[in-house]
Parts: C-alpha cells; sequence; structure tokens
C-alpha cells in the first residue's frame, strides 16, 4: 500500500471567532488525486488556507499530520519546504519581482532547509528551461514581475509552473479553474498531470466536473456546512453535476 501522505482527523477551524470547519476528517496517500466539491460557503477554501498555514484562520482542535509530522505546528515556509503547495484561487500581483528571481530565491530556500548548497544562476536556468515547458509557459512572462499585467490564464499557468519547479509532495489546487477559458483549462491540467508521480498526491478542490474531466480523480468528496458528508469515486461528481447542490443539501439536511 502506498504511504499515508496527509491525515487530517476530527479538524475544526474557523476565522474571527466563527468556526467553519467541523470536524474534517481526510487521508490522502502517495499516488492519489483526491476532488473537493462542495458549494459556496461550505470550506473549501478554508481548508486549503489551513493546511497551507495561512495565520488568518484559527485551528479550534483536531489535527493534521503531513508524512509523519505534526503540519500545524510548522510555519507556512516549513510547510511549503517540507512539500506542500497551495495554487491560489486569486494569485496575488508582486511588482519589481522577477519570475527569475522569485523562484530562484524560493528553490535556494528550501535547499537551505535542507541544508544543501544554493543553485548557480546557470544551473537554474537550466531548471527553469526544463519546467517552463511542462506548461508552455512564454519566455517572457517568466522574465517579467510576479503575475503583474498577466492574464487570468497565466497566472494560473504560471502557479503549475511554481509547482513543477518546486516538486512538492502534495499539491493542493484551490479552484485552479476558476476564470480559465477551454484552452487554458487544457494547459494548466495537463500540466498538473504530468508532473503526477506514484509518490506525490494532489487535492483539487472545485465546484466543477468540467475539471475533473481533465485531471482524473481517484477519490472525490462532498464538502458542505464544514463537514465531508460524502465521499467515493470519479462517479460521485458525475452525479453531483447532474443533480446539483441541492441535491446534497436535501439529502444531509433531511438527516
Amino acid at each position: 500500500m502506498a504511504e499515508e501522505l496527509l491525515k487530517v482527523e476530527g479538524l475544526r477551524a474557523g476565522i474571527d471567532g466563527k468556526e467553519i470547519l467541523r470536524g474534517i476528517n481526510l487521508t490522502v496517500r502517495e499516488g492519489e488525486v483526491h476532488a473537493i466539491m462542495g458549494p459556496n460557503g461550505s470550506g473549501k477554501s478554508t481548508l486549503s488556507g489551513v493546511l497551507a498555514g495561512d495565520p488568518r484562520f484559527s485551528v479550534n482542535s483536531g489535527k493534521a499530520t503531513f508524512h509523519g509530522i505534526d503540519l500545524l505546528t510548522l510555519s507556512p515556509e516549513d510547510r511549503s519546504h517540507e512539500g506542500l503547495f497551495l495554487s491560489f484561487q486569486y494569485p496575488v500581483e508582486i511588482p519589481g519581482v522577477t519570475m527569475v528571481n522569485f523562484m530562484r530565491a524560493a528553490v535556494n530556500a528550501k535547499r537551505k532547509y535542507f541544508k544543501e548548497p544554493p543553485l548557480s544562476a546557470g544551473d537554474f536556468l537550466k531548471l527553469m528551461r526544463q519546467k517552463r515547458a511542462i506548461v508552455e509557459l512564454d519566455n517572457k512572462l517568466a522574465s517579467r514581475s510576479v503575475n503583474e499585467g498577466f492574464s487570468g490564464g497565466e497566472k494560473k499557468r504560471n502557479e503549475i509552473f511554481q509547482m513543477a519547479v518546486l516538486e512538492p509532495r502534495l499539491s493542493i489546487l484551490d479552484e485552479t479553474d476558476s476564470g480559465l477559458d477551454i484552452d487554458a483549462l487544457r494547459i494548466v491540467a495537463g500540466g498538473v498531470n504530468k508532473l503526477k508521480t506514484d509518490k506525490n498526491a494532489t487535492i483539487v478542490i472545485t465546484h466543477y466536473q468540467r475539471l475533473l474531466d481533465y485531471i482524473k480523480p481517484d477519490f472525490v468528496h462532498i464538502l458542505y456546512k464544514g463537514k465531508i458528508v460524502y465521499s467515493g469515486g470519479p462517479e460521485l461528481a458525475l452525479e453531483l453535476e447532474e443533480k446539483g447542490y441541492d441535491w446534497i443539501k436535501q439529502q444531509v439536511d433531511a438527516e
């Protein structure tokens, strides 16, 4: 059996005194793709923020273990160094910082964490060229400031490029399909699929089945009112697409 990468047990968390997650249980193993779906306000982005260490959220109780390490005790930077990657729903712009400098700093910070020597400028540029090809990222975009003046599709493609460079063990894609046209969706999903190995895993957070036509999940979880109320295979997403979220609300609220 594949090694357990992430184990979340009884996780309760919220923001500004309001509890949003009300007992999340989730296990992700190496080589797996998990899709988390649910209506607005169900806690999907809160879950990704809590796992990544967003300081806006407070954990009330529960545990999250990442390849044997207590994830909730780590700083956001150390979670990243240990192999957790979050693709944002709305990537931010960083004027004045080029992608080359940004990514070289990120790579060398991770290498320093593991007491490895920094990459030379030449070796890093070689790495950039290799990874850029995975998501068909234009060389001109790589030399510009981070996300500045990028279209929505370019920003999302840029995030998958960052994921390719950092080679995380667990990638959380928070509504990475938001605002993408069909061509951008195909390129972004293709990049995610090319980066999949039997040693890493992906959590895809989405409202829609269309992303799951490209990134095939092994498991689908339905999040509603801060809890995972249903789990199943890919067919669960198709059923949800057919019946809509009202079906979930009626089923759960009736219990």
